[in-house]
C-alpha cells in the first residue's frame, strides 16, 4: 500500500514525517487508519535507509483514540455482546511493529492523545509534548480494564507503579507539565515549536552511526525484559561487539579524539 487516505507520509532523506490525517475526527482511529498504520510500520521492518520516524497529528489533536462513531456503526446488527475485530490488523499489531522496527520513533503530542492514541505515544521511543498536550488511558472509562495495548507494560516502566496505577485506574488526564515531571515525556515546548524541537533532536540522532542507533533501540527493548544486571551487561557486551564489527569503530574513535583536541 502506498496511497494512504488517513495518514500522510513525507520522506525527507533518512527521516519520515508521519501525520495522522483525520483532523475533522481529531485523528481518531477507524479501520482504515489502523490498516494504513499497520502497512506503514510493517514496511519499515527491514528498511535501514529510513532511520527516524516523526509521528504527529493534523489539526489540534494527536489522536483522540478509537472513533466511537465508526465503531458504533461497525457493530450495528451484530448479536448483543459480540465484538468483531475483523480479519484485518489490530492496533495491538501496530504497537508491536513500532517496537520491532529499527527506526527511532519520535512522537510530537499536541492536544488530546487518548486511549489508542495514547498507546501510539507510549510505543514511541522519544516523546515531546506541546503545552496543550493531554493524555489518558481511556479504556477504564468505557467499562474496560485500564490495561490494554501494552499500557500495563509501558506506563509502570516509564513513570513508576503509583503514577501508572493512578492513570490506569482512573482514566484521568495527564498534562504536559506533570508528564515531564514523571518522565513520561522528554521535553515540553510551545505547540508551534514542536517541529523545531523535533528537527533539533533529529540532528543529534543522525549524527550517530546507523547501526549504533538501531542497536540502541533494540538493546533497550531487550534489556527491559531481563531481570538481572549481569544479564543486561552480557547483552550490552554482545551488542557492542556487533557494532564494532559492523562499522569503522577505530576510525570513529580516532576522529572523536581529534575533535576533542581541536576543541581544547
Amino acid at each position: 500500500m502506498t496511497d494512504y487516505s488517513t495518514i500522510d507520509v513525507v520522506h525527507e532523506g533518512a527521516v519520515d514525517w508521519l501525520t495522522l490525517n483525520r483532523p475533522d475526527r481529531l485523528n481518531a482511529l477507524d479501520a482504515t487508519m489502523v490498516g494504513e498504520l499497520w502497512d506503514y510500520f510493517g514496511g519499515l521492518q527491514s528498511d535501514y535507509a529510513r532511520r527516524i520516524v516523526v509521528m504527529r497529528g493534523a489539526g489540534k489533536a494527536f489522536c483522540a483514540g478509537l472513533d466511537l462513531v465508526w465503531f458504533k456503526s461497525s457493530q450495528a446488527g451484530m448479536p448483543k455482546g459480540a465484538t468483531d475485530r475483523g480479519p484485518g490488523p489490530s492496533l495491538a499489531d501496530i504497537v508491536l511493529k513500532m517496537r520491532s522496527c529499527p527506526q527511532a520513533i519520535i512522537s510530537l503530542v499536541r492536544g488530546a492523545a487518548c486511549g489508542g492514541g495514547f498507546n501510539l505515544v507510549l510505543a514511541s521511543d522519544i516523546r515531546i509534548a506541546g503545552r496543550s498536550a493531554r493524555m489518558n488511558a481511556a479504556f477504564v472509562k468505557l467499562g474496560l480494564s485500564g490495561c490494554e495495548l501494552g499500557t500495563s507494560y509501558f506506563l509502570p516502566r516509564m513513570v513508576g507503579t503509583s503514577v501508572a496505577a493512578d492513570l490506569m485506574m482512573t482514566g484521568r488526564f495527564i498534562h504536559a507539565d506533570r508528564a515531564l515531571a514523571t518522565g513520561l515525556i522528554s521535553e515540553v515546548v510551545d505547540d508551534d515549536e514542536l517541529e523545531g524541537a523535533a528537527r533539533s533532536l533529529i540532528v543529534d540522532l543522525l549524527a550517530t552511526s546507523p547501526v549504533g542507533l538501531r542497536k540502541t533501540k533494540e538493546t533497550m527493548g531487550l534489556a527491559a525484559c531481563i531481570g538481572d544486571l549481569a544479564g543486561v551487561i552480557a547483552l550490552e557486551d554482545h551488542t557492542q561487539m556487533a557494532c564494532m564489527q559492523a562499522s569503522s569503530f577505530a576510525q570513529t574513535v580516532a576522529e572523536f579524539g581529534e575533535t576533542r583536541i581541536e576543541r581544547g
